[in-house]
């Protein structure tokens, strides 16, 4: 299975694509859509046809997005949830099943720590997939989340010890 692991950003939407077969990973691509100032139509275009080249490109079969949280800005939530909403229709566009985790769940299934800083996902991407160095942390985020759905999207290694789930979500 070709999985695209998106981290939307308004800035750098990060992309990462995997190959799974079996248990064994491996690195397909890697990138950043960097957006320009201005005005927000603009960037938005820009991220749809960046990733609609990405996803022609690497021809995927499933899209890993990564939710997004609340920011103290409201102004910023909104801009973030937008390029989400962005890169989820580009995927749907496209014909790609869309699966959608938390930060947390991402960075458990990679690192093993919910609250793993961006330098432990980089190297545990880096290690996962043997690149030859860090990914930068818009592609390691995005490699992360496609390596989170390739686990099954499953909370670490030791399933979901410390959580809680209500009606089939974990909270």
């Amino acid at each position: 299975m070709r999985i695209l692991g998106i981290d939307p950003g308004l800035q750098v939407t990060g992309f990462g694509v995997i190959d799974k077969r079996g248990a064994k990973l491996a690195y397909v691509t890697s990138g950043c859509v960097k957006t320009p100032a201005g005005e927000l139509a603009e960037r938005l275009r820009v991220i749809l046809e960046g990733l609609t080249q990405v996803i022609a490109a690497s021809t995927p079969q499933v899209a890993a997005v990564e939710k997004v949280f609340v920011n103290v800005n409201p102004q910023s939530t909104l801009a973030l949830g937008q390029a989400r909403g962005t890169a989820i229709c580009a995927a749907v566009l496209a014909g790609l099943a869309v699966a959608e985790y938390t930060a947390l769940q991402v960075k458990q299934a990679v690192v093993g720590n919910g609250h793993a800083s961006k330098e432990q996902v980089q190297h545990m991407v880096r290690r996962l997939l043997d690149l030859p160095g860090d990914p930068s942390p818009d592609a390691a985020d995005a490699l992360a989340c496609a390596i989170c759905h390739a686990h099954g999207g499953r909370l670490g290694a030791l399933g979901l010890r410390g959580t809680r789930r209500k009606a089939g979500r974990i909270i």
